[in-house]
């Protein structure tokens, strides 16, 4: 089993910046990590996605604000946010699939607001 733990999150003002972290309880051999997110009374998204090869998928409506990035050393997953905007609003999450196993963190909030 593999715990997954975000932190950073908290209350930023519009057009500021946050970074995400996500760490694993153990080094593991994951096909690809990401990070989702759910608005409030909203479905559960995808923001960006880092596969095993290095390749990194973004949604449309952070393309170019956030990226994504991996720390190996460190077990852990990196989510880079800049320009954020109210809309960004949401519990963010971190999710590993390795295998058939699949694999989420509890979750950090992030509040875009002024």
């Amino acid at each position: 089993q593999v715990q997954l733990v975000e932190s950073g999150g908290g209350l930023v003002q519009p057009g500021g910046s946050l970074s995400l972290s996500c760490t694993a309880s153990r080094s593991f051999r994951w096909n690809w990590m990401s990070w989702f997110r759910q608005p409030p009374g909203k479905e559960r998204e995808l923001v960006a996605q880092l596969v095993n090869t290095g390749a990194r998928n973004y949604a449309p409506s952070v393309e170019g604000r956030f990226t994504i990035s991996s720390n190996i050393r460190e077990n852990a997953l990196g989510l880079q946010m800049t320009g954020l905007k109210p809309e960004d609003t949401a519990m963010y999450y971190c999710y590993a699939k390795a295998g058939g196993d699949d694999y989420w963190g509890p979750g950090t909030q992030v509040t875009v607001s002024s």
